[in-house]
């Protein structure tokens, strides 16, 4: 194995050269640098805060408090549900994650792999994330299949088991993380999320609402505000608006 390994390496390092002296240094540069946007954006994605709901949020309900954050005051009849784990009022489509013992605005899901949630802050870079880790894993896979020698040989198999292994492994991902992305920009034109997607019938401001998802405001708007808004939305504006039905 370690022969095969150098034996790769040594080709690839040779390959590069060969690149070199054709002037032809850009595309693995663009990859490497793909690669790199890549990891930078798991890092900033899994740390960064996806949009915890904060106790000192409700002191002083109605104001902006500079935190690009929208306080919402509510007509005296309306309550915000209190959360029975950390305590703090919820906002609508807000949910208690009990990995983060937090609560999230705008829950979309917990990702173990970036062990963090996903919600109303980081969701738009986790799609910025899935669509760089598409390109670096189409690009790599479209690597490994030209690197490939498809001889009639004994030793073929020998001599190409990496890249095969190589190949079959970022075919999965792919196909992962393809599907992990149509669908994430599917829920994101009706404006909804995972959460809200498997859980309709259990959500309470979903299963009394008149309309079926009276957050949708249309594909343009709905990718509007998911990617362009800087700030967090009150959501309970959007649904009063459209459902005159109280939760």
């Amino acid at each position: 194995h370690k022969e095969l390994l150098l034996s790769v390496f040594y080709g690839y390092l040779s390959d590069l050269q060969k690149q070199e002296e054709r002037g032809e240094l850009l595309q693995p540069l663009i990859f490497v640098l793909l690669v790199l946007c890549s990891i930078l954006l798991y890092f900033k994605v899994s740390l960064m805060d996806p949009g915890f709901v904060k106790p000192e949020e409700e002191v002083k309900e109605g104001e902006d408090k500079g935190q690009g954050v929208v306080i919402l005051q509510l007509p005296g009849d309306i309550k915000l549900r209190r959360c029975g784990y950390c305590l703090v009022k919820q906002p609508m489509r807000a949910k208690h994650c009990q990995q983060c013992q937090h609560c999230v605005r705008r829950y979309d899901h917990h990702c173990p792999w970036l062990e963090n949630c996903v919600g109303e802050r980081n969701h738009p870079l986790f799609i910025v994330y899935l669509s760089v880790q598409l390109v670096v894993l189409l690009w790599g896979g479209h690597v490994a299949w030209s690197g490939l020698y498809f001889e009639q040989s004994r030793e073929w198999l020998q001599h190409n088991i990496f890249l095969l292994v190589s190949f079959l492994l970022i075919l999965i991902f792919t196909i992962v993380v393809l599907l992990l992305l149509v669908s994430h920009l599917y829920l994101i034109s009706c404006n909804t999320t995972t959460w809200e997607f498997m859980s309709h019938h259990r959500i309470s401001y979903l299963r009394h609402s008149q309309l079926e998802n009276p957050f949708d405001q249309g594909i343009i708007l709905n990718l509007w505000r998911f990617f362009c808004s800087r700030h967090l939305t009150a959501w309970e504006n959007i649904y009063f608006h459209k459902s005159s039905e109280p939760v």
